[in-house]
């Protein structure tokens, strides 16, 4: 029988591959079921010769198609409940507020190699023009000089560079790449950089929120804070020094702020913004949580070893976090005394071709009339954005009604892979993408169990498990389990733990209720002080009055019915 701790299980090797920035290669890796992340991290970094390996991290897929970040800290295999095909992408996790004071020139180009990905799926949302710069970098970078001869009529637009590009952008990007003329790509990359860095939008997972009034708003977190964007606009930047504490509650999102309106007065103040669902305010907490302790943090040795998040109405009862790593100042001291080689940059040309099936140029849109992105490919962060003079990178028109349609993001994981299918149809069966490739991003939800089964051993029967002994054999020895029990007895048991949860379920939502009513509607001064907190102060406002006032006038309702 296979076990964890077993010997068949510590000498199993499970294959997992990396997908890195550029799409053109593919790192393959052999790990045991006991591997934690930082050590597939630790792999990947040292065959792309890296050593701040700290900025980036390692995303995966799980079965209901929603994108997760590899804890280094935690069991590889445990984070990878029924996920088919063992493959993840390398990403970068935290954006550099300054790309220049980064070591080595090599860690530079994986952040180009990222805005550029960014700025391609619509994260990295800027006006047409700062668009078009961009673009023509990018141009530079990869075809070299400006050639009349070789870059006759629309060039661009056999090319993939922007979300959306219509012929106005285009037709900028060719102005510009025309005046970059003997450039080196070292040097086209410090402009894109020094360009991408200053955007509002720059290292930004939008995440769908709304505010207390209802508005649909975007909130990003990056290295300078909490940002809020309404429409087209950036409405709110929330700094790291103004955020005295981040909690959520249930759907709500709340931010402690302390504002020093002098060096004797602060002012304090609490908002909250509403995910659509539970696990998504999840998610958003500990995002910025870990931007937050990552750039403001001296030490990681300051860190608490464990944060807690959460309340009674939270999505599990309640959350715990645990810092990993180290901290930005921590890597950029100790890495300043290090001396080594400047490793040499190998890059390679990455640009897309548009599909043959669609359309080379969008209808062009007048130049001042306001664009934006309209629909974008689903996935569950990358949200794109409006600039404040309404212009978009897309070509159609974007209005508030629109606003929840724009909720849909990128799913370039699942894009990339279903290129790869195609252009390697042989490998079907080691790399398979489902139909539903792509996500909402407000219906976020937590691993589940819909694929395959999972041997007791914690590894899919899907998965590609060998013994060491066995590596460079194809024969897999046969493993014995104990009878299952009988269909009925599983039956009966589930029946009578259903009930046994349903009626806990039950006296504990009562118990909540009469709880709620006793703080709210009586005036004990024991109680004053736990009405006073900002977050039962904010749950009054958006829970418990609304309902209130809804059965108070189904009651009056039944009464004049009665009467």
């Amino acid at each position: 029988m296979l076990k964890f701790g077993s010997k068949n299980d510590v000498n199993s090797v499970i294959k997992v591959s990396v997908r890195l920035l550029d799409d053109s290669e593919m790192v393959e890796c052999d790990i045991q079921p006991h591997c934690k992340g930082k050590y597939l991290l630790d792999h990947v970094c040292n065959q792309l010769n890296l050593i701040e390996v700290d900025y980036f991290g390692l995303r995966f897929t799980d079965s209901h198609k929603i994108r997760h970040w590899l804890d280094p800290s935690k069991n590889i295999m445990k984070q990878l409940k029924d996920v088919d095909p063992l493959q993840f992408s390398f990403r970068v996790k935290f954006y550099p507020p300054d790309p220049f004071k980064l070591k080595e020139d090599i860690t530079r180009y994986q952040i180009y190699l990222q805005l550029k990905r960014d700025l391609l799926h619509g994260r990295l949302y800027c006006d047409p023009n700062a668009a078009a710069q961009l673009g023509a970098y990018i141009l530079q970078e990869e075809l070299g000089d400006f050639n009349p001869e070789e870059h006759v009529g629309n060039y661009v637009s056999e090319l993939k560079i922007l979300l959306k590009q219509t012929t106005y952008i285009e037709e900028k990007m060719i102005e510009f790449h025309s005046k970059l003329v003997e450039q080196t790509p070292e040097q086209v990359e410090t402009a894109f950089l020094r360009k991408a860095a200053c955007l509002d939008t720059y290292g930004v997972d939008p995440q769908p929120v709304k505010d207390h009034a209802g508005n649909q708003m975007y909130l990003g977190i990056n290295h300078t804070g909490i940002l809020t964007f309404l429409g087209n606009r950036r409405t709110t930047r929330y700094l790291w020094k103004q955020v005295q504490n981040i909690n959520y509650e249930g759907k709500m999102f709340i931010v402690h702020l302390v504002f020093y309106e002098d060096p004797r007065t602060k002012r304090k103040e609490t908002v909250g913004f509403k995910c659509d669902s539970g696990l998504a305010c999840r998610l958003v907490w500990r995002a910025a949580l870990e931007q937050k302790l990552f750039f403001t943090c001296v030490s990681s040795s300051q860190i608490p070893p464990v944060l807690s998040g959460g309340g009674l109405f939270s999505w599990g009862g309640g959350a715990k976090f645990k810092y990993q790593g180290r901290v930005q100042l921590e890597i950029m001291e100790d890495l300043s005394a290090l001396k080594r080689e400047e490793p040499r940059v190998t890059r390679t040309h990455s640009l897309r071709r548009k599909p043959a099936s669609v359309p080379a140029t969008p209808s062009t849109p007048v130049p001042n009339e306001s664009s934006g992105y309209s629909s974008l490919p689903r996935s569950n962060y990358s949200t794109d954005f409006r600039s404040p003079d309404g212009l978009g990178v897309g070509g159609s028109h974007y209005s508030g009604s629109e606003c929840t349609n724009t909720l849909e993001t990128v799913a370039e994981d699942a894009e990339s892979a279903r290129q790869r299918l195609q252009d390697h149809p042989d490998n079907s069966s080691e790399y398979t993408v489902r139909d539903s490739s792509c996500e909402q991003l407000n219906s976020i939800s937590y691993i589940g169990s819909t694929s395959g089964a999972v041997l007791p051993g914690g590894v899919g029967s899907s998965r590609r498990s060998t013994p060491i002994n066995n590596i460079h054999t194809s024969t897999v020895s046969s493993v014995s389990y104990p009878p299952l029990p009988s269909h009925s007895s599983i039956t009966s048991r589930s029946l009578v733990l259903s009930r046994i949860f349903l009626n806990a379920l039950l006296l504990a939502t009562l118990l909540v209720l009469v709880a709620t009513v006793l703080v709210f509607e009586t005036d004990l001064n024991l109680l004053s002080p736990v009405k006073r907190t900002p977050e039962m102060m904010l749950l009054r406002r958006e829970f418990y009055e609304p309902c209130k006032k809804y059965v108070r006038s189904k009651l009056t309702a039944l009464y004049q019915g009665l009467g």
